[in-house]
């Protein structure tokens, strides 16, 4: 398949573009295009065919559920069976922008789309282009990350060429990527709403607006064999080619430890990196170094981190330490991303 590649400028939008977008999406093709968090490879959501191509695209189990993208709030009510009073809440405060609802879906919502469940994940994203392109593409895109599966999430156009040219029809490129990071899931087809994939909407933000909310147990426990929910739950996600794991403990300790480790497997022959932070770079000796950003500036570390382990793959980097960020309003998305990243191999020191 030739894939036609496109690169979107913000300050000449190219509408002709984003029409002839939309229109592999109607004909049941599919399109990469950019959003807040990450890149989206895009498909008809409301057509069974269309989810069967995303989930061959990126060789993603089929029990893993696709989110539709939709342009406008009102849109929401024409794929669920109803639109709780929370959910118009979150909508009101967070949409767009990086919040995805799981609410019970109508009949006009596929199973492939669904991953089989009787729920469906929905999200209005804050990407300017992103709304037009949906919206001639007919409101309602299923989108995962526009990765192979497994792969980290990209960031950066030439991370989705590298994983999706000849897979699909169109990618969509515009760098401007606020977040870095998937967005916030959160069940409301529950009494109590119950987050299933963190992210920069943290359960303190959701709790000011509809009170209590809880966390998924899969989420803390990586064995968990309940079926997913939402994507992410299930898989290892984010990964890099080379062996990840995450150094936690007081901060000399953690740095101290990576040295060493650095070190020990240098001299075996192996090429090693190391993702620290602005307080700690000038700490690592060797290695290949990466900077995450100033951990007082979260969202400098959202934007990094993916676009630091596709680096890690370019530079053929077989072994790799990170510290650990268990501190922060972000800490928990950022470390929910580094520990599927890792297969959950994290050492205490």
């Amino acid at each position: 398949m030739e894939t036609k590649i496109v690169n979107l400028e913000k300050k000449n939008k190219n509408i002709s573009l984003l029409k002839e977008a939309g229109e592999i999406i109607k004909r049941g093709g599919l399109v990469a295009f950019p959003t807040e968090t990450v890149y989206g490879l895009g498909g008809d959501g409301l057509n069974p065919e269309s989810s069967k191509k995303i989930y061959a695209a990126k060789g993603r189990p089929s029990d893993n559920p696709l989110i539709i993208h939709i342009s406008k709030t009102e849109d929401l009510e024409k794929i669920v069976t109803e639109v709780p009073n929370n959910a118009k809440l979150l909508a009101d405060k967070f949409w767009p922008g990086p919040l995805t609802m799981v609410l019970n879906k109508n009949e006009s919502v596929p199973y492939e789309t669904t991953g089989g469940l009787e729920t469906v994940a929905v999200r209005m994203p804050s990407h300017e282009m992103a709304r037009e392109f949906i919206e001639y593409a007919g409101g309602f895109v299923a989108a995962p990350s526009a990765n192979r599966s497994g792969r980290p999430s990209p960031t950066r156009g030439k991370y989705v060429v590298e994983d999706m040219e000849g897979r699909i029809d169109m990618i969509l490129i515009d760098d401007s990527i606020e977040i870095g990071l998937e967005s916030t899931i959160v069940d409301l087809t529950g009494e109590i709403p119950c987050i299933l994939r963190p992210g920069i909407i943290t359960k303190e933000m959701l709790e000011e607006v509809v009170g209590r909310v809880e966390t998924d147990r899969a989420i803390l426990n990586p064995e968990s064999k309940e079926p997913p929910k939402a994507p992410g739950m299930k898989y290892r996600h984010y990964a890099p080619k080379g062996e990840l794991q995450i150094i936690e403990g007081e901060e000399e300790k953690v740095i101290a430890a990576i040295n060493r480790l650095v070190m020990e497997e240098e001299k075996k022959g192996k090429k090693v990196g190391i993702i620290a932070t602005s307080q700690s770079l000038a700490c690592y000796r060797q290695g290949v170094i990466k900077n995450a950003g100033d951990r007082q500036k979260e969202m400098e570390i959202t934007r990094a981190l993916y676009r630091i382990l596709r680096e890690f793959d370019e530079e053929e980097v077989e072994v790799i330490y990170s510290e650990a960020f268990t501190k922060g309003e972000f800490s928990q998305a950022i470390m929910n991303r580094l520990l599927k990243a890792a297969g959950y191999h994290i050492i205490k020191v």
